[in-house]
């Protein structure tokens, strides 16, 4: 396993991350306990939650499950793992002051989910979603106490934009607060959006990116084709309540699939391992973050660990892709 450095931090985090909003959800505790475990036996040391996991978001509900199972599974090895977390999302759907940037809720969301991981800290505490009601200083006050308080060690963004990334390191170096030192955003190769400026942003100012949905929700397993419906219990399905994912895919999609299914047949590996290959081999993309339900699709993502992307292959796929664009079209 090669290390990588988590932006311009001196920590060390695996290539592969283990996400785990599955847990507790679609995965049930032994198992997801288990790819705990195979997880960290492998080598992978980087782990990623949110406070709002383990439930059907359709459903309303968001009451911190998936840090509970992985509280428990990490008793006994939690110093093996560099443990990320994140706030946003509503935790309780009564309660107006329950979600967001506010330092009212940053704090208490910190020391509940401290609580549910049964841990003193957190490795790297993520801001879920940018917060157009709080100004980013708030957050970033709070954010600075908690790293002062020991409670932890680094903080991080997801879904910013490139120039929100640049407003959140302006006002810390402007206040003398601790500044962020990653962006969770999503990338694959039917959504390459951030390559226009998120990406840019981040390896101007050291910053890591957490690449999420790597497979796009499933659809670049090699499981879905022209000719083959959507398995009932893909991600892709089961989360059609995104505002990303109700609409339907393009040819442009479908000739992407066919080209990774075509290179995967060649160098004896998946689709998956080729995709995830190509997001590993990006400029500036730190880690992955792979969400198996599980054993067997976590055995077949951590294949792409092995999988070198020679050139001719990813000049293929930036033919069928889109450079800088989504293929993905909502309805």
């Amino acid at each position: 396993m090669e290390y990588r450095n988590l932006g311009r931090t001196g920590i060390k985090v695996s290539p592969l991350c283990l996400g785990t909003m599955n847990f507790g959800y679609r995965t049930p505790e032994d198992d997801a306990a288990a790819i705990v475990d195979a997880a960290l036996d492998s080598g992978i040391n980087f782990i990623d939650t949110a406070d709002f996991y383990g439930q059907p978001a359709r459903e309303g509900k968001g009451q911190g499950l998936t840090e509970e199972i992985l509280g428990r599974a990490l008793q006994g090895k939690r110093d093996r793992v560099v443990l990320a977390t994140k706030f946003f999302a509503p935790v309780d759907f009564d309660d107006p002051n329950a979600r967001g940037g506010s330092r009212r809720h940053v704090m208490r969301a910190c020391e509940d989910s401290l609580r549910r991981l049964n841990t003193d800290y957190i490795d790297l505490y993520q801001m879920h979603r940018p917060d157009r009601d709080v100004p980013i200083d708030e957050t970033l006050r709070a954010l600075d106490d908690l790293v002062r308080a020991g409670k932890v060690r680094y903080i991080g963004t997801s879904a910013f934009g490139g120039w929100q990334i640049v407003e959140g390191l302006w006002q810390s170096d402007r206040l003398r607060l601790n500044r962020f030192v990653s962006e969770q955003p999503r990338y694959n190769l039917i959504d390459r959006r951030i390559e226009n400026e998120v990406i840019p942003a981040a390896r101007k100012y050291g910053i890591a990116i957490l690449a999420y949905s790597p497979l796009a929700g499933g659809i670049l397993t090699g499981k879905i084709g022209r000719e083959q419906p959507f398995p009932e219990d893909s991600r892709f399905v089961d989360q059609a309540w995104g505002g990303w994912a109700t609409g339907f895919l393009s040819e442009q999609v479908y000739d992407v699939i066919d080209t990774l299914q075509e290179l995967a047949a060649a160098q004896q590996a998946t689709a998956s391992q080729l995709a995830l290959a190509w997001v590993l081999g990006q400029p500036g993309v730190t880690s992955a973050i792979i969400g198996p339900r599980t054993m067997e699709q976590f055995e077949d993502n951590f294949g792409a660990i092995r999988l070198a992307l020679a050139e001719e292959a990813r000049q293929k796929l930036d033919q069928v892709s889109l450079p800088g664009g989504a293929l993905f079209r909502p309805t």
